[in-house]
């Protein structure tokens, strides 16, 4: 295979949303700790999320969404993370990566990004003309030895990854609750099929694994069959 084996790995409640509304004021990470009955368990999510891969690909605007451009200077970690951003990320956030990051690699097709006058030794930039998700994973494995990829992005990007099948497993982890609202993103947005055509492009799943989890969360593991 010529890029990373990829798995898309987010935290959805049992109606399919990655966010708790429509703005992003409103968040997963912030709010479901609030929440009696769901943030009991939630710590299971993060302790999973610490066995994934060595290397992460997010989106700059969830991490816009997260306090990036305004957080401390974090600690360096063993994680390597590549984000894909056009307008999200500010010099502060692009620096925040290089210090949080073994190897940080920013895809863009902005030729005025902010990361441009950052200098920092594992600082890479992929610059497109236009997105190519298939191009960039081929530059993670080839240029920096990225074998394996962990996704968590926000629905549309995940949209992207399924439309293109650069998926090839999901593993999902599932809080006991319900938000509704058909603004509120899911785990897969984007251009809706609107043609018996376009099934082909549907994402079909072999289930893997089931684990039940302690306080009504649950683990789902499938591989992409396509």
């Amino acid at each position: 295979m010529d890029r990373p084996i990829t798995t898309l790995f987010m935290l959805m409640s049992v109606d399919g949303k990655i966010s708790t509304g429509a703005t992003d004021d409103l968040d997963v990470d912030r709010d479901l700790p609030k929440i009696p009955g769901v943030r009991e368990g939630l710590h299971q999510y993060y302790e999973i999320e610490q066995t994934t891969d060595l290397w992460s690909l997010n989106s700059g605007r969830v991490q816009e969404k997260m306090g990036v451009n305004q957080k401390e200077m974090p600690s360096k970690t063993p994680v390597s993370f590549a984000v894909v951003d056009n307008s999200h990320l500010t010099e502060h956030g692009v620096r925040y990566f290089c210090a949080l990051s073994k190897e940080f690699v920013l895809i863009t097709s902005n030729r005025d990004h902010p990361a441009f006058r950052v200098k920092a030794e594992n600082l890479h930039i992929i610059c497109q003309s236009q997105l190519s998700l298939g191009e960039a994973l081929g530059a993670l494995k080839s240029e920096y030895g990225c074998q394996r990829l962990t996704i968590q992005s926000g629905g549309t990007l995940n949209g992207l990854f399924l439309r293109e099948k650069l998926l090839d497993h999901v593993d999902i982890v599932v809080a006991p609750v319900l938000i509704g609202g058909k603004d509120t993103s899911t785990l897969i947005d984007g251009t809706s099929l609107r043609s018996e055509g376009e099934l082909s492009q549907l994402g079909v799943l072999k289930l893997q694994e089931c684990v039940v989890l302690e306080d009504s969360y649950l683990r789902l593991r499938y591989q992409v069959v396509h």
